[in-house]
Order: structure tokens, then sequence, then C-alpha cells
């Protein structure tokens, strides 16, 4: 039986997974790695953190499985997105450490184009909005602050890659440098609707076409990797981002379908079809993804705090040691407090998009402990799901909309409490998958689907199992109290930054 190897490489660790042919998992490797914070607002990985990481936790998985290379049909990357890596040709060095999708430090550039009208272009083109989450203004600042990185960027001696291009490039021992469609769609760059950079997007952000990585399917031949590193040389057959990818391994291929993924931050994507829509709602139209050269979009909501904010009880206050301790405080919490966080620590997403928002908690007492403040962590998240849903529905016309059921995956999904809340504030079913490794099951079927191995589309969602479904069960004078008191608490935030 041959194997596929998903290399999921994210916020704060990197896995690898190995599947067998059935999409069973024969073994899984994790490590964490450094954040950096260099200043308010800003953060920084080093890449050579989430390149090392990346290959000792694919040898591992390996060696676990006790599998040689060969054995393997392809491996399948998958992404955090927008975090931005630019490096030498020559030598692999990076010029400065990657600048992450959560980072802040181009908010003042964002401004000034907006100010200048250029979002209107940039939105047409690419289904963005002009926020320093995506890749394009983090390209620009590493080429401003570095001197010679830009005219050396001309000339084509520095390369620009999202962590997928990086890791591809250092995986075939620099001899490919390309990306995928969907990780191409969010750099402020990409148009859309044509499939290629734009020379426009690039000379408003002053990009050079030569930095850039070609753009391929998710499905593809992206090189093979260098023999040195597992013992002979494995097909690299698969790319997508980690939001398109759990899209991909929740099976969402029919229009109307739903996914939100709880990790760091949430992502919620629905299935659009294969034309694109201009959301009313500020949220991002993005390509979900791309076979054979035909693109199929979806309509994204951000969260930017999600899993972070059970961190930051855990880092920051310190009340919890492990973040299963959250679900149970929150089901002991006193029910006659209503306490909100608003999780803006470096800014709020979808559909607010405030880079200059900042975390804020509303309506405690004296009596307010580790409890309420757990349930106010969890709930907020639940919360920021339903603006995304709200406006999800205000975009999409079609009923399948309104009565979509939502897939979930990611590490908060294990909390049976917080996917309860979640079906009820969303006042809708929320189904949890037998296989949670969603996010790497896509990228493997990706590198399956291109090796030959496993099926269409179509039949491949077949294979989706239900673990448990949520269903609401909150008395709806309540639900709507609750709704009330966090879009209070939203209002305030806006209006006091």
């Amino acid at each position: 039986m041959p194997f596929i190897l998903a290399l999921d490489q994210g916020t704060t660790s990197s896995r690898a997974i190995l599947f067998r042919e059935d999409m069973t998992v024969a073994a899984i490797a994790q490590q964490e790695f450094a954040q950096h914070y260099p200043a308010s607002g800003w953060v920084e990985h080093e890449p050579e953190d989430l390149w090392t990481t990346t290959l000792a936790t694919a040898r591992e998985a390996l060696s676990k499985a006790g599998i040689h290379a060969s054995e393997v049909a392809g491996i399948g990357i998958t992404n955090q997105r927008e975090t931005t890596v630019v490096w030498d040709r020559a030598t692999g060095q990076p010029v400065h450490r990657a600048i992450v999708w959560q980072d802040r430090r181009t908010a003042d550039l964002c401004a000034r184009l907006k100010k200048e009208g250029a979002e209107e272009r940039v939105t047409d083109r690419t289904g963005l909005l002009l926020d320093p989450y995506f890749s394009g203004t983090k390209i620009a600042w590493l080429l401003d602050h570095f001197p010679g990185a830009r005219d050396r960027a001309a000339r084509g001696e520095l390369a620009f890659g999202t962590v997928d291009s990086w890791l591809l490039w250092k995986l075939t021992g620099g001899k490919v440098h390309a990306t995928d469609a969907t990780n191409a769609s969010r750099t402020l760059l990409f148009d859309i609707h044509t499939g290629d950079w734009s020379d426009e997007l690039l000379a408003l952000f002053n990009v050079p076409r030569a930095i850039l990585p070609e753009v391929k399917d998710c499905a593809a031949d992206f090189g093979v990797t260098d023999p040195a590193l597992f013992g002979g040389a494995i097909a690299i057959r698969g790319i997508a981002g980690d939001q398109q990818a759990a899209t991909v391994g929740q099976a969402c291929f029919a229009p109307g379908m739903m996914k939100s993924t709880y990790g760091t931050g949430c992502f919620a994507l629905i299935n659009i079809g294969d034309k694109p829509i201009r959301s009313r709602n500020r949220l991002l139209t993005t390509i979900a993804y791309q076979l054979g050269g035909k693109r199929t979009y979806a309509l994204e909501g951000s969260i930017f705090v999600a899993g972070a904010a059970v961190q930051w009880l855990r880092d920051g206050l310190g009340i919890i040691k492990h973040a299963s301790e959250t679900g149970p405080l929150a089901e002991a919490a006193d029910p006659k407090q209503h306490v909100y966080l608003v999780p803006a620590f470096v800014g709020l997403g979808a559909p607010f998009w405030d880079a200059e928002a900042r975390a804020a908690l509303y309506g405690m007492t004296r009596n307010t402990g580790p409890k309420e403040l757990a349930r106010a962590a969890l709930e907020s998240v639940c919360f920021q799901t339903l603006d995304l849903l709200d406006a999800m529905r205000a975009d999409w016309p079609q009923s399948e909309a309104a009565q979509t059921v939502l897939r979930v995956d990611g590490g908060m999904t294990a909390s049976d409490w917080t996917m309860q809340r979640l079906a009820d504030i969303l006042d809708a079913p929320v189904d949890r998958p037998t296989i949670g490794e969603t996010t790497a099951l896509g990228a493997a079927y990706l590198a399956g689907l291109a090796a030959g191995l496993l099926p269409e589309p179509e039949r491949f969602a077949d294979r989706w199992r239900l673990a448990r479904r949520f269903t609401p069960n909150l008395d709806s004078a309540m639900r709507a109290t609750k709704i009330a008191g966090w879009r209070d608490a939203v209002r305030r935030t806006l209006t006091s930054n």
C-alpha cells in the first residue's frame, strides 16, 4: 500500500502526518517553534525554524511508520497563509525573519493606499481588502527596509514566497520556486479572475515580477525532494493554503457547503462555485481550490484570534495550565454574569477589518474570576463565527447558505462545551468529522489525486464521515441577550480606538 506524506506547517508548530492510501493515519509527528514579537503588533518567525521543524517531523513520521521514501507516492504541503519570506536565490538565506500573517506593521501603508482610493482596484482584482494581513505590503516593507533589496529583487536575485514556496524551495534543494493558486490569491498581487499576477497591482505595491513564484494548480507536479533529505527522492504533488486545504479535507466541493477551522485564528469558508462574487459585507472572495486549470471560489471570513485567546488565558494570565481546562471552567461559570472578551489583540478581522482595534473585556464585576474569563474567551469565538455567518448569508443569495450545516475542524473542536455553545449561538447544527486532521487530509488528498491514487472530488466526498453533530438547545431569549451583549461590546471596542 503506498503512502502520502502531508506537511502541515502552521503558525505555532509544524506537523507531518503520514496517510495510508485509504486515508487512515499511519504516523504523526509535531514540533513547536519560537514566536518573535520585536515590537507592538509585530509578529515574526525564523524561516529556518519553519524549515528545520518541517524536515524533522517529516523524518520522524516516516521513521515511526518504518516507511522508506520509495513507499511514499507523494508529498502534499499545506501552510500558514500570507506569512512572507524573501530570500537570496544564490545562498538560500532569508533577508529577514518571516513576517507572519498576524503582523500589523504595514497598517499605515494600507491606510495611505485606502486614502488614495486604491482599495476598490485591489478588491476588484483580488477579492481582498487593503489590510496588513496579506502578503503584498509585507513584501514591500521587506524590500524597502534592507539596503539594496529592491534593486536585487528587480534583477531576480531575490525570491519571495509564502511558507509553501519557502518549504518547496528547501525540499527541492533550490530547484523549484513555485506556489499554488490558493496561496497566490492571498498576496494582493494575484488577479483571481485571470489566474495570473497583476502588473497593475505589482506597480501599485512596487513589487517586481522577477521575485514571484510560478503559480500552479493545487494538485500538480511541484518537483521532487533532494534525495539526501529522506534517503530517496519523493515527488511533491500537492499544495494548498491551510484553510483551503481544510475546505478540501472537509469535502466542501459543492456550492453552499461551509467549513470553519479553529486553530490560532478561525477561518470560515463557503463554496460559491466557479464564479467569484463581490462581497458587500467586507468578506473576502478567494480561490477555494484550482484543479485541472479550473478555479473554484469561496467567500471567506477571517478571525485573527480563536485558540490564541485560550493561549492568552494560559500564557498571559496564567489561570489555566492546559487548554482542556477551559471547557469545564466555562461550564461552571456564573450564568448571571455576562462577561465579554473582544479578542482584538492584533486588530479585528472580518467583517470589521479594524487594524487599530485592541482587545477589551466588558461586564466584569468583583465576582468575576477564571471561570467567567474562560467562558468569555470560548464564547468570543462563537460570537465571531456568527458575525461571519451573518455576513455570508447576506452576500450569498442562494437559500443553501441560510440552511448550511457548519463542518468544523481544528484544535478547539475537541471541546464539546465550545462546539455546543457554537451551535447555540449560530442556531444551526455543527458537524465534527471522524478525521479531525482535515487540513493535512486535504493536502494529502491533493497529492494523492495528482499521483492517481485517489478519486475525483465527488467520489472522495463520499468518504467524509460524521463523528458528532451538535444541535442548538439554548433558549431563544438567552441567545438574543447574549448576542446583543456581544454586539454592544464590539461597538464599544471599535469606537474606542
